[in-house]
């Protein structure tokens, strides 16, 4: 039997893949005229804003102030009223004008926005034909948010960008989420939130399992303020501001709720209930100065922060040690992190220590390689609680459950993607309703270390392995040939960034391009 609903959805899922066809089509349009699909995306951003404000301007219902949103002679009707080289003119002349209003979301999606659209013609047929024909406001959020993501999905993979450094696996973010269950009384937050995966997750969790019956206050508040992230890079917050835009987060004409700039260079001055991160990969911070002679060098950069325990150039530890500032009291965090903060010395191990003093640190999910754009990634994810200090000093992380999803675990980009059912046994041992419920699971996958277990480990290194690869010994598992390849390039990725670690560790420095070629001709 047919139900309603189900025909509904049935119809809503037509009306997705006709509009992801459409944008696509214009997304090849494009790319054969010189346009990477991120920078497709972001003239995406601009032309939908416009139209999305000139739709909430014409509607009497959606706006409580009367003011425009885009003043008047920069906005979608004054564009869309023009053809040929006097559209482009004008299309160049609003951007030029719409970024001159830091602190709003105006200015996030507009910042240093520069028209990449050469041929006239081409950006008359976007946006007479794509963006003027649809609704993109009064028809619902989900539909357009989905779309947009999809397009920046598909941008990750365009790895001469680099945009896949901005961008986590939406299934491992849905099982981040869902493990931590944010309810409507957080406040949620990303200092390095890339396209705002993360906070849209977070976002739609809360409206699939509280909407019904919260007060009018809060479910205003998941859209104003009470779910807010961090970007450095501003073509990359734009995509972040608009890509909450479509998803029913933030408001076109108020106050951005996507902040531009290094999170790491000042204390936080809100704090979150809840953190959910993805910082970038990377070994150190790091500025290029242009010397006087025109010769470029590298800078460490150190963070003057009263509230850092320890300082280091190294991104990871100190993202981590900024988290755990944001966090307020009782706060709870998921923070994915390369392995190199689970073992390393010096700083690393006095933020361990610190970790497991005055944290929770309750659970560690090791990740496998392949699941990343980002070439030879080993990572993890971090749960941690923030706790007040107990008597006697007593640690308040008493033991941490490890998960080993790596050993065994082989995916790549394409030929064998990270789905969802792939992280349905963690999340089932992870127990998010009762902790005190969890088991060692039958697979050996899921075990418990004690606090002692751990500061008895040299340097309390919690890069914890235990389990053998069963393709080791089993002949008849062997994985296809591109699969090893990859394994191959990601081990020996990962092994360059442990040596470089080494090496800073002793005062040297090693050059990848260098040790490249050295690997190759040895090969």
């Amino acid at each position: 039997m047919i139900t309603e609903s189900s025909q509904a959805a049935s119809a809503a899922g037509v009306q997705t893949g006709a509009l992801v066809a459409k944008l696509w089509n214009y997304c090849n349009v494009l790319r054969d005229n010189g346009l990477s699909t991120i920078e497709y995306v972001e003239q995406l951003s601009y032309l939908l804003f416009l139209k999305m404000a000139d739709e909430l301007t014409s509607d009497p219902f959606a706006l409580e102030s009367s003011d425009p949103i885009v003043p008047a002679g920069l906005d979608w009707k004054s564009l869309s009223s023009k053809r040929g080289e006097e559209l482009e003119a004008h299309y160049r002349k609003i951007l030029a004008e719409l970024g001159k209003n830091p602190g709003t979301t105006l200015g996030t999606v507009f910042a240093k926005a520069q028209n990449r659209i050469t041929e006239p013609a081409l950006l008359e047929r976007l946006v007479v034909e794509l963006i003027g024909k649809t609704d993109w406001v009064l028809e619902g959020t989900d539909l357009k948010g989905d779309a947009y993501e999809g397009l920046l999905a598909k941008g990750a993979e365009d790895t001469k960008t680099g945009a896949g450094q901005y961008f986590t696996p939406r299934p491992l973010i849905d099982a981040m989420v869902q493990v931590m269950q944010p309810g409507p009384e957080d406040t949620i937050t990303d200092p390095a939130c890339g396209t705002a995966g993360f906070l849209i997750a977070a976002h739609s969790y809360i409206r699939e399992h509280h909407l019904k019956g919260l007060a009018r206050e809060r479910r205003l508040a998941l859209g104003q303020g009470s779910i807010w992230g961090n970007e450095l890079v501003p073509g990359t917050a734009r995509l972040a501001a608009m890509n909450m835009l479509l998803h029913g987060i933030g408001e076109a004409d108020g106050e951005s709720l996507i902040a531009t700039g290094d999170a790491l260079a000042d204390s936080p001055t809100r704090r979150a209930s809840l953190v959910l991160a993805n910082p970038p990969f990377g070994k150190k911070s790091a500025i290029t100065v242009v010397g006087t002679d025109g010769k470029t060098d590298r800078e460490d950069i150190s963070y003057d922060r009263s509230d850092f325990r320890a300082t280091t150039t190294n991104k990871q530890l100190n993202f981590l040690q900024h988290i755990m500032s944001l966090l307020e009291m009782g706060g709870r965090a998921a923070v994915v992190l390369p392995d190199n903060v689970l073992f390393e010395g010096g700083a690393g191990e006095k933020i361990r220590r610190r970790l497991l003093q005055e944290f929770n640190l309750h659970t560690i999910l090791r990740l496998p390689t392949g699941i990343f754009y980002a070439g030879g990634v080993k990572a993890n994810v971090l749960f941690f609680d923030k706790k007040p200090p107990r008597a006697d000093d007593v640690p308040n992380t008493s033991e941490v459950w490890v998960y080993d999803f790596r050993t065994g675990m082989h995916f790549t980009l394409k030929q064998r993607p990270l789905r969802p059912a792939d992280l349905a046994d963690f999340i089932e041992a992870y127990k998010a309703d009762d902790r005190s419920a969890r088991k060692e699971t039958e697979d050996g996958r899921f075990r418990r270390f004690t606090y002692e277990d751990l500061t008895a480990r040299d340097k309390v290194n919690l890069d914890i392995t235990w389990l053998k690869d069963p393709a080791l010994d089993d002949a008849s598992s062997l994985l296809p040939p591109e699969v090893i390849a990859q394994e191959i390039v990601e081990d020996l990725q990962g092994a360059l960034a442990e040596f470089e670690a080494i090496a800073e560790a002793l005062g040297g420095e090693i050059k990848p391009d260098v040790v490249a070629e050295e690997v190759i001709a040895e090969a």
